[in-house]
């Protein structure tokens, strides 16, 4: 019984770094997917495929979807924000012209603005979690600093879309740990899912490219629903129901700096001194941030 229960809380501590990981994969499927599909109707197929998926699984393992209009209306709303907002609005500013670094460096604002709501709403933010999110702020300066020099990526309309997606993915994520209760990530999943789904759709009917079914665009589309959506979209969720907001914000900082190692590993792009560096801070700061944050029980 110890052994197994040792276990457990192995793989719950272990969470938040397979979360990071599994995000971090995220640029480098829109690098796959992106010359071969507009951003909206590429999401409402990752969408659709993943309702598809979490319904099956639902179903096969005997599980009732919350029962109530309330509990579903806030699992919705969750959805929109957290699926719909945060990825249609980022997808569509790198669509548009916004480089992977500076976006990476807007959403990865997310963190102090979750910090800053919490303290006006009463929430205690210490000042070691402050530091902690100074650094790691800091540190992902650094990582992008070498992807914030192109020309032309800004504009009106991009920085408007990923500011929406900063917005939604902050305010999803204290909308949720505010209003959803604790239910089974599938079933929850599920609504989420839709409801990002029915909201992207008309988003979709606007484009008029295509899918282009290439290897490429296959890979991105597999790994979407299976790794992103089922995998750290889930275990985002978990979570956001098990560590404090701030805490599970921060983790955000980590996505670039482990995107950059990625990139290194399979693109063979660059990894300068400057990049590890940022890293390390960045690591720093989480850390500070995140005092045991994600309960083992």
């Amino acid at each position: 019984m110890a052994g197994s229960l040792d276990t457990r809380q192995r793989l719950i501590l272990a969470m938040p770094w397979v979360f990071v990981l599994i995000w971090s994969t995220g640029f480098i499927v829109a690098r796959l997917a992106m010359p071969h599909a507009s951003p909206m109707t590429f999401l409402c197929w990752r969408y659709a495929f993943s309702v598809v998926c979490f319904f099956v699984w639902v179903k096969a393992a005997g599980l009732r979807f919350p029962n109530t209009l309330s509990a579903c209306g806030h699992l919705a709303v969750t959805g929109v924000l957290m699926h719909a907002g945060y990825l249609g609005g980022v997808w569509a500013a790198v669509h548009f012209g916004m480089g992977a670094g500076l976006s990476a460096l807007v959403v990865g604002l997310q963190p102090v603005l979750t910090g800053i709501w919490l303290s006006y709403a009463g929430d205690r933010v210490s000042g070691r979690q402050w530091l902690g999110l100074a650094l790691g702020l800091l540190g992902l300066l650094m990582v992008v600093a070498n992807k914030l020099t192109h020309v032309g990526e800004v504009s009106p309309l991009t920085l408007a879309l990923v500011t929406v997606g900063l917005l939604s993915i902050t305010v999803g994520t204290l909308y949720q740990k505010r209003y959803v209760k604790p239910c089974d990530v599938r079933t929850a999943s599920t609504v989420q899912l839709m409801a990002a789904f029915l909201v992207t759709i008309p988003f979709a009917w606007l484009e008029d490219s295509p899918l282009v079914w290439v290897p490429d665009l296959v890979i991105a589309m597999t790994w979407s629903v299976l790794a992103l959506t089922l995998g750290a979209s889930s275990l985002l969720y978990l979570l956001i129901q098990r560590g404090a907001a701030a805490a599970v914000s921060s983790l955000m900082y980590l996505v670039p700096p482990c995107t950059a190692l990625v990139a290194w590993f399979l693109f063979d792009e660059a990894l300068t001194f400057m990049t590890v560096l940022g890293m390390a801070v960045t690591v720093t700061g989480v850390a500070l941030v995140r005092p045991k944050a994600v309960k083992a029980t």
